[in-house]
């Protein structure tokens, strides 16, 4: 049994929390690794819907962050997929540069934990100074 009620507004099924967001992961369509996870508001996702481009709510810039508006690394939006509470989004997405991380990187999960420490496994694919120009 599902908590999504196909009776109600595709938007209005899901379940924001106090601050209007839903966690959202992008993966990626081919490889199937997880790029990165970020927050969406309603605003966010229905421009993500409307323009088949991923749009995240930035909570560090307070605005709505367009991915790859700076980089050029923006990704295009396959599939949203809703988990079974409604309260968390999966978007099956084509990364355009191969580079979802600010850092240059595949992913923004490269740290791996190694006995007890954080250690970086994946390499910088294209120095941030390079891609953002700053």
């Amino acid at each position: 049994m599902s908590d999504l009620d196909p009776a109600r507004p595709w938007l209005n099924a899901l379940k924001w929390d106090q601050h209007g967001m839903i966690p959202a992961i992008a993966q990626d369509a081919s490889s199937g690794r997880v790029l990165m996870f970020a927050f969406m508001n309603r605003q966010s996702l229905q421009a993500t819907v409307d323009g088949g481009t991923a749009v995240y709510w930035s909570r560090s810039r307070q605005r709505l962050w367009r991915k790859g508006e700076e980089s050029g690394h923006e990704q295009r939006v396959l599939a949203i997929r809703a988990d079974c509470d409604g309260d968390a989004l999966l978007l099956s997405i084509d990364q355009v540069g191969g580079i979802a991380c600010h850092t240059g990187r595949e992913s923004c999960f490269f740290h791996q934990l190694k006995g007890d420490s954080w250690v970086v496994v994946d390499p910088v694919l294209k120095d941030p100074k390079d891609i953002y120009g700053k």
